[in-house]
């Protein structure tokens, strides 16, 4: 509280003079007064300087800016395999890309060598974040102005997510959840979701369109799922612009080199099938271990519909490019074309060079008999056709990277966050 009093602690002929109802102020007092301001404003005057060499002091980051002519797109997962890839697409592009990862199964190393591709101010920006974290959520869309997000960030392995199943709703489910509300309360227009061909599970007629029933059969599927329904309810009543892209089995890699597909090595056995081939292949493991040849399929072991990473990532550029505000796109993407893993491995074996020993085990549980799809719909609507078919040529892509990378992008989280 402010006193208005005036303490009478010294005797009335040692104050100042007092002219029409204004004190005189001590001399002595005001050569003292006058050091004070001037080491006041010395330091102030330093603090500017201190602050104008900071880079940041006169510039706002173009990042928490809506410019003209340029989308600005967040990329979550994109320290990983898939979501690298498409950042890599999307800077080619001429996006403006912001990363955001927990680096719990992606590599700061692939970021490395994005920013070592597009130094230019104002092209890239990465941001360790975990999006189960509200408050950090929020924090990335209150201080960064995005256009779209393209929401890769997720753990993806089957076998896993029916051993530890709680971990895989609240990474997928919640954590959607959560990035839906904060578009939706900082104005984001456009929604492109990584969901999967396991929301489908088993289905009775193959191949598989977007109209077959969604009965998933693992919490991975179940998971997906899920958060495909919150995105769906919500869009209801919503101008957000939404496509969810649910594909098949990812291979291949950055066909210039740049890129590749480097898991840990505690999650070797739940990983894909051409990393168990490579590891194979390069010694790291005895041998390769197939789960399950008592499948109603050709030759006893499943199939599947191989899809080159390049093709995946061009499928979700040209669902960027075609979103609409207000409406929904929902579309498989995979070749149309089922391979059975006794042909995977033929394949693989032959891109190599290396005659891969082949362990024949029990079913993985959670795993599926047959699964390939049917791509006319987006192939129709966005124009969208898989290039990369062959699928030799692109385990030789990927194989090239992983011989060129012995120890994946030599980095980890330790080191990035250092």
């Amino acid at each position: 509280m402010l006193n208005f009093g005036r303490a009478r602690a010294q005797s009335r002929s040692n104050r100042p003079l007092s002219f029409g109802g204004m004190d005189y102020p001590d001399p002595k007092k005001k050569g003292s007064l006058v050091g004070k301001i001037l080491l006041a404003a010395t330091l102030t005057a330093l603090c500017i300087i201190m602050l104008k060499q900071s880079p940041t002091f006169n510039s706002v980051s173009v990042f928490s800016l809506h410019e003209p002519g340029i989308s600005h797109v967040l990329v979550t997962g994109g320290a990983g395999y898939i979501g690298s890839h498409a950042a890599l697409r999307l800077l080619k592009d001429g996006y403006r890309v912001t990363i955001v990862d927990n680096l719990s199964r992606g590599n700061i190393g692939a970021v490395k060598i994005l920013q070592g591709l597009f130094p230019e101010p104002g092209r890239l920006q990465f941001i360790y974040a975990d999006l189960g974290d509200l408050k950090s959520v929020n924090k990335i869309f209150g201080e960064n102005a995005f256009d779209a997000v393209m929401h890769f960030a997720a753990v993806a392995y089957v076998g896993e997510s029916t051993m530890d199943p709680l971990k895989y709703y609240h990474n997928i489910t919640s954590n959607t959840l959560l990035v839906v509300e904060a578009m939706a309360r900082h104005d984001v227009k456009t929604l492109i979701y990584s969901s999967t061909c396991a929301t489908y599970g088993e289905p009775e007629e193959m191949p598989i369109t977007e109209d077959t029933p969604q009965l998933p059969i693992n919490p991975y599927g179940k998971a997906k799922k899920m958060a495909e329904d919150i995105i769906l309810d919500f869009s209801k009543n919503s101008d957000m612009a939404v496509m969810i892209l649910r594909y098949f089995n990812v291979i291949g890699s950055d066909p210039d080199g740049r890129l590749g597909e480097a898991p840990r090595p505690e999650l070797r056995e739940h990983g894909r099938i051409s990393g168990a081939c490579f590891d194979a292949a390069r010694g790291i493991m005895p041998g390769l271990k197939v789960k399950g040849t008592d499948y109603k399929t050709h030759d006893g072991t499943c199939i599947r519909d191989y899809i080159d990473v390049t093709d995946l990532v061009d499928a979700h550029v040209k669902a960027l490019e075609k979103a609409t505000p207000g409406k929904v796109g929902i579309y498989n993407v995979g070749t149309g074309k089922g391979r059975s893993v006794k042909e995977f491995v033929e394949a693989c074996k032959k891109a190599t060079g290396v005659d891969i020993k082949v362990d024949y085990l029990p079913r993985r549980p959670g795993d599926y008999a047959e699964v390939y799809s049917d791509p006319t719909k987006i192939r129709l609507e966005l124009n969208w056709t898989a290039r990369y078919t062959d699928l030799q040529e692109s385990l030789q892509v990927a194989w090239k990277w992983q011989k060129s990378h012995r120890n994946g992008y030599g980095s980890s989280p330790l080191t990035m966050a250092s």
